[in-house]
């Protein structure tokens, strides 16, 4: 099920919230779970088994490494628990994958398995994960109470796209946390403008680049139109989402940590990936890159900490060479700033962020490709590689047709908007216009994406492949 879909507006979500806010303190967690679980089996019921034995393991796991802390059998529940659930994430995300490789590598024809990939499974999985090793590392203690920990796994509004929450960082809110008018009026807010950048803008410039695809007529800047949509196209769809999930849990009582910050206005690739889906830089950082030794080993092994980062990155995104290929190019940037040019590219205004919205471009036409062939013939095609002409006719028609949305994703990018907001309610009878003001928008906004939902517009989601 779709936040962007007339079902969960105007259906599941008005039910949730009734059953939620009636039902008594010590009740909500078990609302929250079973609610979660018929959102996440709306689609595909079987996998709700695979979800629960996950947490199942995650609990107990959890409570034997608390109990057997002071012995070697701690770290022996911890490695069952990791590799039972990463085992579950290889099986039905990469097993595939491996049969094709395989195949191509020793000339065999094993056939493919053909599974279906369970929505959310790269999500739940890693939070699983971060709860047992923190249990291990005894950053929080073990959850005695199975509901609460299943709430925390199951929890709809960041399931199936994140951001990626942590159980340490939302523990305490799990036995009690503030739910009130306040929190609320802002997690709607919240939830209606992620819904308005998904709907408005995502799902138009997604049309703009299956256009593209389709089209015979590309050219030079038609390839530069398409990379600038995509990149677009991914952030208003991933981040829009992230601000649903992030209204949602303010509404159910949850803060969930941002995933955005406005990452389009880095200087660099370094900065880009601390404002970029923050949530799983820092749990690669926390769980992997840091346990490897960090920046605190010799140079030949920091270089392979920060390639293995990177390809599981990229592998985590899809069962695909694309990903893994897309992670390492940011690998090579990330180390040749580190070692060459990061200095330089911090005291740049201009020159660095060109250069960053060209790395970035190129980076998400491999990222959505659907093999390296056509990855390298697209990254050709930008570059007039093969006698590909500069303008096309289309180009023109598609630039003037979505012209004034892709204007509208640019602004949107940068901070501009929201410190133009905050700046007039600095003012006295700034702050009062907006107070009037903004519920209507927020309003009419809602109408007018009820009217696009209703219309059957354009409304995939990017991360359903991940």
């Amino acid at each position: 099920m779709l936040f962007s879909s007339i079902p969960f507006l105007y259906y599941f979500l008005p039910v949730v919230l009734i059953l939620y806010f009636i039902a008594p303190k010590k009740l909500k967690n078990s609302v929250l779970l079973l609610t979660s679980l018929v959102f996440y089996g709306w689609g595909e019921p079987k996998y709700v088994v695979l979800m629960i034995a996950s947490i199942l393991i995650g609990y107990v796991s959890g409570l034997l490494i608390e109990a057997f802390s002071q012995k070697k059998l701690s770290k022996l529940f911890l490695w069952l628990s990791v590799g039972i659930n990463i085992g579950f994430l290889a099986y039905f995300k990469y097993a595939d994958f491996f049969i094709e490789n395989f195949n191509a590598a020793t000339g065999l024809s094993i056939p493919l398995l053909r599974i279906a990939l369970p929505i959310g499974i790269s999500f739940y999985t890693f939070q699983i994960l971060s709860y047992t090793v923190d249990v291990y590392r005894k950053d929080v203690p073990a959850q005695k109470n199975l509901i609460n920990l299943a709430a925390y796994v199951t929890m709809f509004p960041q399931l199936i796209a994140g951001p990626i929450v942590r159980y340490s960082h939302i523990a305490k809110e799990l036995e009690n946390r503030n739910i009130n008018v306040e929190n609320f009026a802002k997690g709607m807010r919240r939830f209606i403008l992620g819904l308005g950048k998904k709907i408005l803008i995502a799902n138009t410039l997604g049309e703009l680049c299956d256009i593209f695809k389709q089209s015979d007529d590309k050219s030079v800047l038609f390839y530069w139109l398409y990379a600038v949509a995509f990149m677009l196209h991914v952030y208003f769809d991933f981040s829009g989402y992230s601000d649903m999930a992030i209204g949602l849990g303010k509404i159910f009582g949850f803060n969930f940590w941002e995933n955005f910050n406005y990452p389009f206005i880095s200087k660099s690739a370094t900065e880009f990936w601390r404002r970029w889906h923050m949530s799983l830089g820092t749990w690669f950082r926390d769980y992997v890159y840091i346990p490897m030794g960090g920046n605190r080993v010799s140079k030949p092994k920091w270089f392979f900490n920060i390639f293995v980062v990177w390809f599981l990155t990229g592998f985590w995104h899809g069962a695909d060479w694309t990903f893994i290929v897309w992670g390492l190019y940011f690998a090579i940037f990330l180390i040749s700033e580190k070692l060459l040019y990061l200095k330089y590219l911090e005291k740049s205004k201009v020159l660095s962020r060109v250069y960053l919205l060209v790395v970035v471009g190129i980076s998400f036409v491999i990222f959505n490709a659907t093999d390296m062939k056509e990855a390298v013939s697209y990254i050709g095609g930008m570059f007039g590689v093969g006698g590909v002409p500069l303008v096309s006719t289309e180009f023109f028609y598609y630039l003037k047709s979505f012209g004034v949305t892709l204007c509208i994703g640019l602004i949107g990018c940068t901070p501009i908007v929201k410190k133009t907001v905050e700046k007039i309610k600095e003012k006295s009878i700034g702050g009062k216009i907006i107070a009037v003001i903004e519920p209507i928008f927020l309003i009419a906004l809602l109408i007018v994406m009820t009217a696009y939902l209703v219309d059957g517009s354009f409304n995939p989601f990017l991360y359903f492949r991940f």
